[in-house]
C-alpha cells in the first residue's frame, strides 16, 4: 500500500477509490467530506497536496495516517464489527485529541469510525432521529461531549441509561484537588457516566464600559439591576448556554432566568469579543460571560479584566458515555480518553481543568464552581426543562428590550 496515494488527485478521486480515509480527513478538519453532495463539488476542486496547504498539515504525515487507515480496513475482517465513537470535542482541543486517538486505533485488531466534531457544530446532528432508536443496537459505542441536553434528557440518551445500557469504565476513583476543595462531586453515584473535564464559564469585564459601576464578582450581581442591559452571553455556544440557564435555575430559579434575559445586552461569541478588543462603541457590552479558553486571548487588552466568579465558575461538564456490553473490547480507548496525557491536553491546551488528580489544572487559588448536581439532573428532565427556560430567557430578553 505504501506510497500508492497520489497527492496531485483530487480529494473526491481519492476517497472514491479508499473510502476509509474520509473519516481521517473529515477529522482533519474538511467536515465538507461528510456529506456525499460536498464531497463531490469541494472533493473535486481540490488536490490533496492543496488540502494539507489549506491546513497547515504535514502532508507526509497525513498519507501515512490516510495509508495506515486502508491499510487497516483492507486487512480487518470486514465482517467484524466496529467499534464507532462520536459525539463533539471543544474546538481548541479536537485535532490533538483526535490524533491521539487515531493512534490509538492504528494499535488495535479491530475497526474504530471516530465522528467527533467539533462543539461549535452543535449536537443537532447527533440528535436527529435519536428519538427513533429503538435499541441500543442502533447506538454508538462511545459517546463524548459537553453539556447536558443530550445525555439528560429522557426521551434520549437517558433512555437508554435507565435501560443499563452505560456504565463508566474509566477507573477513574479520585477527583483532582481542585474539585474536591471546591466540594464538587463529579463522580456519578450510579456509575454510569464518566466526566473527563469540564469547560467553566467566567466573566470577561470591559472597564471602559462600567461607567462608574464596580466589577461585578459573582453571578448574584450579574442578574442585579444594576447591570441589566450590560452582559453578552454565548447563546450561540448551546454547551455552555444551556449549563448557565440549568445552573441560574437551579440557584435562583425562575425568577432568576428572568433576570439573565433583563441583563443580556447581545449575544456575543466570545471569540467576536476578543477579535475586536471591546473597542468603544455604543453597543459593547460591559461584561461578557465565555469559557475560560478565551481570557488567554484577552489578555492583551489592557482595559479588559478577567474574573473567576466569586459563587463559582458555572460548569458545563465533558461527559463520556461507554456501552457496558462493550467495554471489555473497548478498555484501550476508554483507558486512552481517561489517560493523564489525555488530561493534560484538556487542562493546557484547552484550559478545560481535567478531574484526573495527577494533572495541574492552573486554576486560581480558592476557585469555585457551580454545578446542579447529580441528584438534580435525574430528578429533573434536562432536555425538558431547557426549551422550558429558553423560553422564559428569550421572553425576558423581548420585554426588556421593549
Amino acid at each position: 500500500m505504501k506510497g500508492k496515494i497520489d497527492v496531485n488527485k483530487n480529494l473526491f478521486e481519492i476517497t472514491e477509490e479508499y473510502p476509509a480515509v474520509i473519516s481521517v480527513l473529515v477529522n482533519k478538519g474538511f467536515s465538507q467530506l461528510d456529506d456525499e453532495a460536498k464531497r463531490k463539488s469541494f472533493g473535486k476542486q481540490v488536490t490533496l497536496k492543496q488540502a494539507a496547504g489549506l491546513k497547515n498539515l504535514d502532508l507526509e504525515k497525513l498519507i501515512e495516517l490516510m495509508e495506515a487507515e486502508i491499510e487497516k480496513n483492507s486487512s480487518k475482517n470486514s465482517s467484524e464489527e466496529k467499534i464507532k465513537i462520536s459525539g463533539s470535542l471543544p474546538c481548541p482541543v479536537k485535532i490533538p485529541m483526535t490524533e491521539e486517538l487515531e493512534k490509538k486505533t492504528a494499535e488495535l485488531d479491530y475497526e474504530v469510525e471516530l465522528d467527533l466534531k467539533s462543539a461549535s457544530q452543535g449536537l443537532e446532528w447527533l440528535q436527529d432521529g435519536f428519538d427513533q432508536i429503538e435499541s441500543e443496537d442502533g447506538l454508538s459505542d462511545i459517546f463524548i461531549s459537553a453539556g447536558f441536553d443530550l445525555f439528560f434528557d429522557k426521551d434520549l440518551m437517558d433512555r437508554f441509561r435507565r435501560q443499563d445500557v452505560f456504565k463508566d469504565a474509566t477507573g477513574i476513583k479520585e477527583l483532582n484537588k481542585d474539585f474536591t476543595d471546591a466540594g464538587v462531586d463529579l463522580l456519578d453515584p450510579e456509575g454510569d457516566y464518566s466526566v473527563l473535564s469540564i469547560v467553566p464559564a467566567v466573566f470577561l469585564v470591559n472597564e471602559e464600559e462600567l461607567d462608574g459601576r464596580e466589577v461585578p464578582r459573582s453571578w448574584e450581581e450579574i442578574l442585579s439591576e444594576e447591570f441589566e442591559n450590560s452582559v453578552s452571553l454565548p447563546v450561540s455556544d448551546f454547551d455552555l448556554f444551556n449549563a448557565i440557564l440549568l445552573n441560574i435555575y437551579k440557584t435562583y430559579g425562575r425568577e432568576g432566568v428572568q433576570k439573565l434575559g433583563r441583563s443580556m445586552k447581545k449575544a456575543l461569541h466570545p471569540s467576536q469579543m476578543v477579535k475586536e478588543g471591546g473597542r468603544k462603541a455604543d453597543d459593547q457590552p460591559a461584561i461578557t460571560i465565555m469559557p475560560y479558553f478565551f481570557t488567554r486571548m484577552a489578555k492583551r487588552f489592557p482595559h479588559m479584566e478577567f474574573v473567576w466568579p466569586e459563587d463559582g465558575a458555572i460548569v458545563s461538564p465533558i461527559f463520556m458515555l461507554t456501552k457496558k456490553s462493550k467495554n471489555e473490547k473497548m478498555q484501550p480507548l476508554i483507558d486512552l480518553m481517561a489517560s493523564e496525557k489525555m488530561g493534560k491536553i484538556l487542562a493546557e491546551q484547552g484550559l478545560f481543568p481535567s478531574v484526573l488528580p495527577e494533572v495541574d489544572n492552573g486554576l486560581p487559588e480558592n476557585a469555585k464552581f457551580m454545578w446542579p448536581g447529580w441528584d438534580f439532573l435525574r430528578g429533573e428532565n434536562p432536555g425538558e426543562l431547557l426549551r422550558d427556560l429558553e423560553a422564559e430567557f428569550n421572553k425576558a430578553v423581548e420585554v426588556a428590550a421593549v
